[in-house]
């Protein structure tokens, strides 16, 4: 049971009570030695009460002040703030896969006509064909310096396409790319893997039972400027007259800036580096076999220019750390260390490749 007390030590008389005891809950009390006033405590439950009713005030005000989220699924103009801010951003590396492409959509719905206040029939119907009975759901939007990225999931039938979309910063369309579609009947399990480049890695795999073996085909695709999406990455070990040869994923990239083109010892020592997504910055694979092919090292990833003619591969998550050093038509490759998880334990990232000449091709 709650009781008033005062300063002075008095206590007021409990609720239902008569007398002045209960009245001086309410006024001033003199403290008997002192000319000072008293002031009471109050009964807590009124303060409680009081508290509790601010609060739930301060809650209605925010709840009816929230914005209310934009209708997408009519096909009403609707602005294009609106429209992007349906999309999450997403957090990344990200992964999915056709037996889970369902669940990867958010559950705002977006109608092909919204779809196509911004996204350009052309791109819709690789997509869709001429079907525009079609649920459209957002599955996320992931955030670059120069563009973004907004990813969608259209549902036509029994059938779900993963498709993503690519912006610029004044929300207008560049490109789109279908990454992934469920109800495939081949046998494999079909993924995308979006890493914080953002690269968006394609890949079919299944178990050969009769060898033991995963089987896979892997592609990786990255947006570049005015040439739309770029191959930049091709793996497979189910092509026998490859797998007799060392696989260069990324031969068939361009070739156009100062540094690139294939530096070589023989056809199993080399190094191919193609156009990056600047000047600054190459995509690269090296390969090599020493001690008879007892120690066998390669990797592939990307390197940035530092000076005039020093480059340095150095990723996030790989302790790998590789210097390149151009002098005419030779490059000095050195390992600073750690890249052990790209070769075996008793040879290096260390040797120098010459530059293969480029065949002349003959005038028709």
């Amino acid at each position: 049971m709650v009781k008033t007390v005062f300063f002075n030590g008095s206590i007021a008389a409990e609720p239902g009570q008569q007398g002045s005891a209960f009245k001086q809950v309410h006024c001033l009390n003199w403290g008997a030695r002192t000319n000072r006033p008293i002031i009471p405590y109050f009964y807590p439950s009124k303060y409680n009460c009081m508290r509790n009713c601010l609060l739930a005030l301060m809650v209605l005000s925010l709840y009816a002040c929230k914005p209310k989220k934009a209708d997408l699924s009519g096909d009403a103009p609707v602005k294009v703030n609106d429209f992007v801010a349906a999309f999450p951003v997403m957090d990344l590396p990200y992964v999915g896969a056709d037996t889970n492409i369902t669940d990867l959509a958010d559950s705002t719905l977006i109608s092909y006509q919204v779809m196509g206040q911004f996204i350009p029939d052309s791109a819709l119907q690789t997509i869709t064909g001429k079907e525009k009975k079609v649920r459209i759901n957002p599955v996320g939007r992931i955030e670059k310096q120069k563009e973004t990225y907004l990813l969608a999931n259209f549902v036509l039938g029994k059938k779900t396409h993963l498709a993503t979309f690519v912006m610029d910063k004044k929300n207008r369309f560049l490109a789109s790319k279908e990454l992934l579609s469920d109800g495939n009947k081949d046998g494999y399990i079909h993924s995308v893997s979006i890493n914080k480049e953002p690269t968006f890695g394609i890949a079919k795999e299944k178990m050969n039972t009769e060898k033991q073996q995963l089987q896979y085909t892997r592609t990786g695709w990255a947006y570049n400027g005015s040439n739309g999406f770029m191959q930049v990455v091709n793996e497979t070990n189910e092509d026998a007259k490859r797998n007799n040869t060392i696989i260069n994923p990324i031969d068939t990239l361009p070739r156009k800036n100062k540094f690139s083109g294939n530096y070589v010892q023989d056809n199993k020592n080399f190094i191919s580096i193609r156009d990056g997504k600047n000047a600054n910055t190459y995509f690269f694979f090296i390969h090599f076999e020493k001690n008879n092919g007892t120690c066998i090292g390669e990797l592939k990833g990307e390197l940035q220019m530092k000076t005039a003619n020093k480059a340095i591969y150095s990723d996030n998550g790989d302790p790998c750390v590789v210097d390149f050093t151009f002098n005419g038509n030779q490059v000095d490759v050195k390992e600073q260390g750690s890249c052990g998880n790209h070769r075996d334990i008793k040879c290096f990232f260390d040797d120098s490749f010459t530059r293969k000449k480029e065949a002349v091709k003959k005038k028709k």
